[in-house]
């Protein structure tokens, strides 16, 4: 009777071991998930603002050549006019 109570209680001691460690590793495990969800987020935003940068000026190149054109064109009609 003495040997079946201490092996039940050694058990029920490696039953709780075991979940404790289960829940650290469970635990353990999420905050790296956290951590590369946020890596990615964050290398993610990077790209992203590199590339609305270079949209930008891009864009902005642009518009300063069409507005150059459109200056020549209208010097070259008020040109014509004048004629």
């Amino acid at each position: 009777m003495k040997k079946t109570i201490l092996s039940l209680a050694f058990i029920a001691a490696l039953m709780t071991s075991c979940k404790e460690k289960t829940q650290e590793e469970a635990t353990e495990a999420a905050d790296a998930v956290a951590t590369e969800m946020t890596d990615a987020v964050d290398s993610a935003a990077a790209k992203t603002g590199e590339v609305v940068d270079s949209a930008a000026a891009k864009t902005a190149g642009a518009v300063e050549a069409g507005a150059a054109k459109v200056e020549e064109a209208a010097k070259e009609v008020k040109e014509d006019a004048k004629k």
